[in-house]
């Protein structure tokens, strides 16, 4: 596994300063041995920021990973964020589209990459597509496969409080490796980069925990992808309650777009109508025995209770 380490280097406590006007601002700043700026916070003593990225020449090739990449996509042809990204890292993929679409995306990436279903329209979001991706892995022999959410904008590596781009690596390997170590981890995945605040102390994985849009997936699992919203977080509760194991990684991070700032994909199809209130409910009815739902920041919300799931333990893959 890659080095990891993440200390907790936020801040103590922090004072609050307000000024009448920018000379008393820039007097300030000065007295402290800063450069007057549109600066909207310092250390004392003075500490170096830490950037968000480090930018690194990329190398000639990217190590290869073991299991097919799927990417799930609707009317976003135009954005490709997922595709866009792993064809900068040179990594092999399957992009799946509706039929309708397929010249659309056809235009702008290489036919060989793109497979088209043998439905559209169905109303039931990406749950149809997903099945039809599961059986089309399984139909190939691999023992896990990935699948994509198509509005992922780049890979980030943490490590010593930094969040360095993933350019010439494959953020993939490292989690498969791990996975194939066990012989219950049914899904693996990336924690989101906005999750992963890059001054907090975090641990490499977080074991027996929802798993969200950049899934590996163990073929051979007695399920498939059901209902209409949250089907991720879904999918997790059952591999969960059936004693089976989930890992999510904090080595690597995608960078997802939110959900409902892009156009295309479910946005118009599911999202409308009070469709957060839908999706966090949808939920509750599935899993009321460990789901809730709440108004938080002036919207639903769902909360789901992991904790009887620590009982979970990985069984190590014996040689």
């Amino acid at each position: 596994m890659p080095e990891f380490i993440q200390e907790d280097i936020r801040p103590h406590s922090s004072i609050n300063v307000q000024f009448e006007n920018i000379e008393d601002r820039m007097a300030f700043l000065e007295k402290l041995g800063e450069r007057p700026s549109r600066i909207k916070s310092i250390w004392f003593p003075k500490k170096e920021y830490l950037k968000q990225s480090t930018v690194r020449a990329p190398s000639v090739t990217v190590p290869k990973n073991r299991y097919p990449v799927y990417i799930i996509s609707k009317g976003r042809w135009d954005t490709r964020l997922t595709s866009n990204t792993l064809e900068k890292l040179g990594i092999h993929y399957h992009i799946v589209v509706e039929p309708q679409e397929r010249e659309n995306y056809a235009a702008v990436i290489n036919p060989n990459k793109i497979l088209t279903l043998p439905f559209s329209n169905l109303g039931e979001g990406s749950i149809p597509a997903r099945n039809w991706v599961w059986e089309h892995a399984v139909k190939t022999g691999v023992a896990r496969h990935w699948i994509l959410d198509d509005n992922i904008d780049g890979f980030y590596r943490l490590n010593k409080n930094l969040k360095i781009k993933v350019i010439d690596e494959n953020p993939f390997t490292p989690i498969e490796t791990f996975c194939d170590r066990y012989t219950n981890m049914a899904i693996a995945g990336m924690q989101y980069e906005f999750f992963a605040a890059r001054r907090s102390k975090h641990p490499p994985i977080l074991l027996n925990t929802r798993i969200y849009s950049c899934i590996l997936l163990q073929n051979d699992i007695p399920y498939r992808w059901r209902g209409i919203y949250n089907e991720d977080t879904d999918l997790s509760l059952r591999v969960l309650k059936d004693g089976l194991c989930t890992v999510l990684f904090n080595t690597f991070l995608c960078n997802k777009m939110p959900t409902m700032v892009m156009d295309g994909g479910n946005s118009n199809e599911l999202y409308a109508d009070d469709g957060r209130l839908k999706m966090a409910q949808s939920l509750a009815d599935q899993h009321p025995d460990v789901v809730t739902v709440s108004f938080k920041w002036g919207r639903p919300q769902h909360h789901v209770d992991y904790r009887r799931f620590h009982q979970n333990k990985p069984i190590k893959l014996v040689a």
